[in-house]
């Protein structure tokens, strides 16, 4: 059974709610789904699991957030090799332009993105809760 770790952030609750959707995704194509914050999850934690989902809001100017899921996130990156991972979050302003730099650095670092990343204004609707669901299930 695939072990699947959907580590996030969230101030509002918004991204909890998508990291949610995500973990049941998962398991309900069969993987175990751990849901982990910044402070419980950094590079050495990353050989424990198959796949990885990343979620974190825009802060800011449209940037990751910058106190604890950044440098996770950043300490993570030279450890994640060949996994599949895939990214997620909510947005309350601009369009979206934190999520395509954070693809851009993913890129950059070679990373196995395997399912286009999910975003939403404010709260998840029905419509990206599904999305968030296919996701986790892309993973497992």
């Amino acid at each position: 059974m695939k072990r699947v770790a959907v580590v996030y952030w969230s101030g509002t609750g918004n991204t909890e709610q998508m990291a949610n959707a995500v973990a049941e995704g998962a398991r309900k194509a069969g993987a175990q789904a751990a849901l982990l914050t910044p402070a419980e999850f950094d590079g050495a934690k990353v050989g424990q699991f198959d796949a990885l989902a990343f979620g974190c809001p825009a802060m800011g100017s449209e940037v990751l957030e910058e106190m604890e899921f950044e440098p996770m996130f950043t300490g993570c990156v030279s450890e994640l090799g060949s996994r599949p991972i895939a990214l997620f979050g909510s947005y309350g302003w601009g369009d979206g332009e934190w999520m395509r730099s954070w693809e851009r650095t993913c890129q950059e670092a070679g990373l196995n993105r395997v399912h286009d990343s999910v975003i939403c204004c404010d709260a998840p609707d029905d419509e990206a809760l599904a999305a968030c669901r296919d996701l986790g299930a892309a993973l497992a």
